[in-house]
């Protein structure tokens, strides 16, 4: 784990998505935090002293997912499924496909193993799971504050985690798609799926994959900007600031719009994944966020620990 002092930046973007604004002033208490996403290596490990069994390894309660066919109440996830060519950008279900056994041991559907993966993120684990894993370790998740924190590495208000720049002189900084979502992937950054942790370089506080690979969990619930509590005036009179370690929001807040008949609250993702693409999810930034229902995994969603100084 990293060590981060106590201490204040600005939060959010108002260049790409608008539940990312307005930029305001965050403080944040001081903590440690994990260099790398939580691997396939520790996450067995905790299954191995626990006994744990995930989400995705659980069959679905069909009272939770009205109208949900009998025959769907299988052990499963969502993973992605690269497309033969150009499709409707709104619909999602064109890429994610719910695959009966996959699950962290099984990333690609119940014939795919991760024996040669001890070293990547773990994916496939629900909210709860990253939260059972924080707790049997003496650890928690990290609120949005603390991870945008992390992951801006010390830098003023730059848009990636080291610059300005996504691919300064052609680097590649991060495991990001390069090409058209969802069926070019150009590959120039060597991966298809996700990488191994420290594959690419750490930011400037020596954290590892803050930004794509596998998007995050937080602690947070997810609310619109419409949703949050009015900022308050920085010392200097000008705006915007929010108290320490906030913004936390509420669960009731979190409910999807789009669908009123599930009342299932969502969480805080944070990084972007190794799916964030130029023409589709530009979400491989520190101030990206993203909600997601936290009785879902996928393919591409993983977690990190911190621990919080004592005040």
């Amino acid at each position: 784990m990293r060590h981060l002092p106590a201490g204040d930046y600005h939060m959010g973007s108002e260049r790409f998505y608008p539940e990312e604004a307005p930029v305001r002033k965050a403080r944040v208490s001081g903590f440690w935090i994990d260099e790398t996403p939580v691997t396939n290596a520790g996450f067995a490990e905790f299954v191995a002293a626990t006994g744990y069994v995930t989400l995705a390894e659980l069959a679905p309660d069909p009272r939770d997912f009205p109208g949900m066919p009998a025959d769907m109440a299988r052990p499963g996830s969502l993973v992605f499924e690269k497309t033969a060519g150009p499709v409707d950008l709104a619909n999602p279900a064109n890429w994610w496909h719910y695959r009966f056994g996959a699950d962290w041991r099984h990333p690609r559907g119940a014939d795919s193993l991760i024996a040669d993966m001890a070293d990547h993120p773990v994916v496939h684990v629900s909210y709860q799971d990253g939260a059972a894993f924080a707790d049997w370790a003496g650890k928690a998740l990290p609120t949005e504050v603390e991870w945008e924190y992390a992951a801006r590495g010390g830098l003023h208000r730059a848009e990636f985690a080291w610059g300005d720049e996504l691919a300064p002189d052609g680097a590649m900084l991060a495991n990001y798609w390069q090409g058209l979502f969802p069926f070019a992937n150009q590959l120039i950054d060597g991966f298809e799926g996700t990488s191994p942790v420290r594959t690419f370089p750490a930011n400037g506080y020596g954290l590892y994959d803050m930004i794509g690979n596998v998007w995050e969990w937080t602690a947070d619930w997810y609310a619109a900007p419409s949703a949050r509590p009015p900022l308050r005036k920085g010392k200097s009179g000008s705006c915007c600031e929010l108290p320490v370690n906030q913004y936390r929001g509420r669960e009731r807040d979190s409910y999807d719009p789009a669908c009123p008949e599930m009342l299932m609250g969502r969480k805080v993702l944070k990084g972007g994944s190794h799916l964030c693409a130029p023409n589709y999810c530009q979400r491989y930034r520190p101030a990206a966020r993203h909600p997601q229902a936290i009785d879902t995994s996928t393919s591409h969603i993983g977690f990190r620990c911190v621990i919080r100084d004592e005040v």
